[in-house]
């Protein structure tokens, strides 16, 4: 049976940067659970953030603009604390490849796992086009990501690798 990483707040763990749960009512979610498909994780606080924290925004650009060095990821008191978004990037990637995992359900907007869209960096709760640092480093490794917003998509990728397998 396939894995599926998947962020845990959105099982309800209070590991939000705000230190408040988020628990997605998602019926395939549920189903999920119950099949004993999650493995679970918070990218930031394994990078070793504590709950609650400041928010976190990456700096002008994305993910992947900071696995490479070229940019940062800054709270909004304005600590740098890329460091720690890396290093949950890198306990992702073990998780990934440990377990076989070709897929991902990950917090939208997220410095660390928002995927096609995150914050602009200004803390205005603007958003624009680009991944955050866990997904980023994913992506690259070929694991396919999607967000809480996507479950009937994330539906029809585990069909498709489960029968492959």
């Amino acid at each position: 049976m396939q894995k599926i990483l998947i962020s845990s707040c959105l099982l309800g763990y209070p590991v939000r940067f705000d230190g408040k749960k988020l628990h997605k009512n998602d019926p395939l979610i549920k189903k999920w659970m119950q099949e004993k498909r999650f493995i679970t994780m918070c990218p930031e606080v394994e990078g070793g953030l504590s709950t609650p924290r400041p928010a976190s925004e990456i700096q002008n650009t994305d993910g992947l603009d900071v696995i490479e060095g070229n940019s940062r990821v800054i709270t909004i008191s304005g600590e740098d604390v890329t460091f720690a978004y890396l290093k949950g990037a890198e306990i992702a990637l073990k998780l990934v490849q440990i377990n076989h995992i070709k897929m991902a359900i990950l917090k939208s907007n997220s410095p660390a796992c928002g995927s096609g869209t995150i914050y602009d960096g200004s803390f205005s709760r603007r958003l624009r086009t680009g991944d955050g640092v866990t997904t980023a480093a994913l992506k690259r490794e070929g694991v396919k990501v999607f967000t809480e917003n996507q479950m009937s998509e994330a539906k029809e990728y585990l069909k498709q690798i489960d029968s492959d397998l």
